[in-house]
């Protein structure tokens, strides 16, 4: 990823969202979000729906992450050791958008100090490898703080792919990129009550995401550009996980 620019007009992340096909995906994906808020009632939505958004989006991302644990025993606060750290991080997720916005990094090293509890060595807990994984989190910070006019939906995409590709953390590097990204895609308003479930977006469409992930830690700029478009195809994927999508019941 290129050093970001304080101009918002020259920045790397303009760039990317003038690359071809990038803007408007994300604006679909976009408006596709801002229907289901709208058609549901966002601000009569109750807590427990935003709980039950966060609890499918841990059940995915730790899917993700090699769990298999159902969500049913995720809703009891039960299943194997991937679920449960993934469940410690959703509990206290939307709490740390003002950390977030202040102090990326902090953020970041609470969700893996959350996430790695019990896995990884207390010193190793919210630390960076060593300093090229220093360096590289420190570059995803800067992202975060640059001005510019890029959809906030590339931005957290972004910063999901720095961090599940450059493996910062000693462990549970999937479970922190995705709440980054669902972290992101809260703070900046996209989804500020979290109600979408991008974790099962790209669960749903897991052969892309990881051969997207793929392309974008080794493929170039085509890499970035591949995984952007498929990000705004899974962000479509997660609105129609949401809670306040409506699903037809059996006979």
């Amino acid at each position: 990823m290129p050093d970001p620019s304080p101009s918002p007009q020259d920045s790397p992340l303009a760039a990317l969202a003038a690359l071809e096909g990038v803007a408007s995906a994300f604006a679909a994906a976009r408006d596709g979000l801002d229907a289901i808020l709208r058609d549901r009632g966002l601000r009569r939505t109750p807590p427990s729906t935003t709980s039950e958004s966060l609890l499918r989006g841990a059940c995915a991302s730790a899917t993700l992450e090699g769990s298999a644990s159902p969500v049913e025993a995720m809703r009891d606060g039960e299943g194997d050791a991937v679920a449960v750290a993934a469940l410690r991080v959703s509990g206290e997720l939307l709490g740390l958008g003002p950390v977030l916005e202040r102090s990326p990094l902090q953020a970041f090293a609470r969700i893996h100090a959350l996430a790695g509890a019990g896995a990884v060595d207390a010193d190793e807990l919210g630390r960076p490898r060593g300093a090229a994984a220093a360096e590289r989190l420190r570059g995803v910070a800067a992202l975060l703080s640059t001005p510019t006019q890029a959809p906030a939906m590339l931005t957290a995409a972004l910063v999901h792919a720095e961090i599940a590709t450059g493996t910062p953390f000693a462990s549970h590097n999937g479970i922190v990129a995705r709440a980054a990204e669902r972290l992101v895609l809260a703070s900046r308003r996209v989804d500020a009550t979290s109600l979408s479930v991008p974790e099962a977006g790209h669960l749903a469409l897991r052969p892309q995401y990881e051969s997207n992930l793929r392309g974008y830690r080794d493929g170039g700029r085509a890499g970035v550009h591949a995984w952007l478009l498929y990000a705004a195809e899974a962000y479509a994927a997660g609105v129609e996980a949401s809670p306040l999508v409506l699903r037809p019941t059996s006979d």
